[in-house]
């Protein structure tokens, strides 16, 4: 049965090409295919998940920058998209400019949970954070009940996960919510490497429970599927990229049964 009370995730990596916007945009997808209703917000001024999910730039009438700076009614910039139970809240590059125009709002920090607690009719929204620990990525820790961290097998994998982990838990004070780590998911994994296989090995000892059981592997098709418009569920179902993010969703809304106990 979908969640009685929405539930906010963010998803996050100061670290770019981590594969943070695929694991968006597939693991929504695949949540969204047990009947649960789901809402991405792009907070990326690139746009890719809104791009990977085959909103057109012309399509984008109004976005999370329109909801930010200008305070537009948030149900305005929801898009449906050609994914049953899936929709978006689109972005562009006008949201790089957000920082600045919000430099002397008091209330910058809480712009997005104030609009997101609008919002009824979904169960599960999740939020792709740009690749910084920049007024986004707070806005989306403070509107969120947790952090999804995706985390690529190479060498450097722990590298910057501290400051993201600091960064959470003064959100959490400084805001007086209960913000936590949901888990980290290993990413871009080539089992033939022994470099990703130590990485899992190190990753595993030093966060324990933490990280998802279910790892995404690095495969040609997963970074194609962006490019036309699809997740990956569409372009390649029967592929391994497909099967994986289909266990990733379940594994999470296995994991969030058990936190709502």
């Amino acid at each position: 049965m979908p969640a009685k009370l929405k539930r906010i995730v963010s998803i996050a990596n100061q670290k770019g090409g981590v594969g943070k916007t695929t694991t968006a945009v597939n693991m929504a997808a695949a949540i969204s295919r047990r009947g649960h209703k789901v809402l991405i917000v792009d907070l990326d001024p690139q746009g890719n998940a809104s791009t990977g999910l085959g909103v057109s730039p012309e399509n984008r009438e109004f976005t999370a920058y329109d909801i930010l700076v200008d305070g537009i009614d948030i149900t305005k910039a929801i898009v449906e998209t050609d994914v049953k139970n899936l929709s978006i809240i689109t972005s562009n590059v006008d949201l790089s400019s957000a920082d600045a125009e919000l430099m002397n709002d008091k209330g910058r920090l809480l712009r997005l949970r104030s609009s997101l607690n609008e919002i009824k009719g979904f169960d599960y929204i999740f939020i792709d954070c740009p690749p910084s620990l920049n007024l986004l990525t707070i806005n989306a820790f403070a509107a969120s009940d947790s952090v999804l961290v995706p985390l690529q097998s190479e060498f450097y994998a722990l590298e910057g996960l501290s400051q993201l982990i600091l960064t959470v838990r003064e959100v959490r004070e400084a805001l007086g919510t209960e913000l936590f780590i949901d888990g980290v998911v290993l990413t871009m994994f080539d089992r033939r490497v022994k470099l990703a296989q130590q990485v899992e090995i190190d990753v595993r000892e030093n966060l324990k429970n933490l990280v998802y059981k279910t790892i995404i592997p690095r495969t040609v098709r997963l970074s194609e599927a962006p490019s036309y418009g699809e997740t990956i569920l569409e372009y390649d179902a029967s592929g391994r990229g497909a099967e994986a993010y289909l266990a990733l969703g379940a594994e999470f809304l296995k994991r969030d049964k058990v936190k709502q106990k």
